[in-house]
């Protein structure tokens, strides 16, 4: 499986191309226009939210809801578009009057200067903006979304939530009250912050209502689960074949993410290993197992069959409408950096986006493993498969 996206912020449409689902799995548009709004949705977004509902066309590789097997093309348009027609024209010059909303002060934490130097764009830095925005995370879910129909055929479940929201944290040891993660999605998704609590939420709305008061913006940590994943997906014998380190990419991967662990490494360092490791269990019922998950379902970069806990570490988002010092590029005398439009915080669509990429990726180790021809097929490879570690 893999794929590719395109298209620019306010650019006329976001696309997403998908190959190598297998033929037979059931999809259709509210599928993904499911997991889109969920994106938009949750406390601290801001205006754009309000504009447009993101909603999926699909283009290429399914029929009457169900995938053909080959490449599958997903489409969002963008209702903003209308306002950048002029300024975003793909055929037209670039003329005073197109060039209205030039880019010359770059924002600190922003892809802006850098990226302007990369690739030239010391006319306007709105080139390089324009796709780092964090709108094309749009298609990432969007993809994201396939790859939960899949992964949901054979069993596995992934969601994410908020675990820190500026210095509110979210007490986990209220995961241990959920029987699945059905149940901690059903409290998470009915909160504006998707946190775990009636009162954790409130906690972090109180923080996002001061910083959008300040001006300012606000990050935080979320936190992935999955379960239902088998044991020995991923491999030991090469470091780029190793399941955590694909994770691990496909989070910092995501726009303003800073760091990411597996179990609760961040909170392991200074412990010693007898408090840490997983201790290797066994019954005729389960097979091997663990007693403990501090390891985040992974050793030696494959799944141990334990749920898998990833977190990814957040920053406060780098557009701010009280502008920090920069430097004109053309001047290079000292101004405020530039405003576009921004919300207080993304943490919470960013838990969203969190699951979909770590959906992304189990479902490439997935693929990579079952025949990825026909989904009844691998279905019944993964469930023999199964069976295999079980009697080990």
């Amino acid at each position: 499986m893999k794929y590719m996206t395109a298209g620019e912020s306010h650019g006329p449409e976001e696309l997403a191309i998908i190959e190598g689902i297998p033929a037979g799995l059931k999809l259709s548009s509210a599928d993904i226009n499911f997991e889109l709004a969920r994106r938009q949705h949750g406390y601290g977004r801001g205006e754009r939210q309000k504009i447009e509902t993101d909603t999926v066309s699909i283009l290429s590789g399914v029929r009457h809801q169900v995938t053909l097997g080959s490449p599958i093309t997903l489409n969002v348009h963008n209702n903003d578009h209308n306002n950048w027609a002029a300024i975003m024209a793909p055929d037209e010059p670039a003329t005073p009057e197109n060039s209205v909303r030039k880019v010359m002060r770059p924002r600190p934490g922003h892809a802006d200067l850098v990226g302007g130097i990369k690739y030239r764009h010391q006319a306007d830095l709105r080139n390089v903006l324009e796709r780092s925005s964090a709108w094309e995370t749009v298609m990432r879910v969007a993809v994201g979304a396939v790859a939960k129909k899949l992964l949901a055929e054979i069993g596995v479940d992934v969601h994410g939530f908020v675990q820190q929201l500026g210095p509110v944290k979210t007490d986990l040891a209220a995961l241990t009250e959920f029987p699945d993660l059905a149940a901690v999605r059903a409290v998470s998704e009915a909160l504006p912050t998707r946190s775990l609590s009636a009162a954790t939420d409130q906690q972090m709305q109180q923080v996002i209502d001061q910083a959008k008061q300040q001006r300012d913006t606000v990050g935080g940590m979320v936190q992935v689960l999955a379960t239902g994943m088998p044991a020995g997906l991923g491999s030991y014998v090469s470091a780029d074949e190793k399941l955590d380190a694909k994770i691990a990419r496909a989070i910092v991967g995501i726009n303003a993410f800073k760091a990411v662990d597996f179990g609760a490494a961040f909170d392991h360092v200074g412990l010693y290993g007898s408090q840490v490791m997983d201790e290797i269990l066994w019954s005729a019922d389960r097979g091997f197992y663990r007693a403990t998950d501090n390891m985040g379902g992974f050793e030696g970069g494959m799944t141990t069959g334990e749920m898998i806990v990833v977190r990814g570490v957040v920053k406060p988002i780098p557009t701010l409408y009280q502008p920090m010092r920069s430097v004109d590029i053309d001047t290079h005398q000292e101004h405020k950096a530039s405003i576009e439009r921004s919300d207080t915080t993304a943490v919470t669509a960013a838990a969203v986006i969190a699951e979909h990429m770590v959906a992304i990726e189990l479902a490439k180790a997935v693929l990579a493993k079952f025949d990825n021809d026909n989904i009844d097929r691998l279905k019944e490879q993964v469930a023999a498969y199964r069976r295999e570690v079980q009697a080990f």
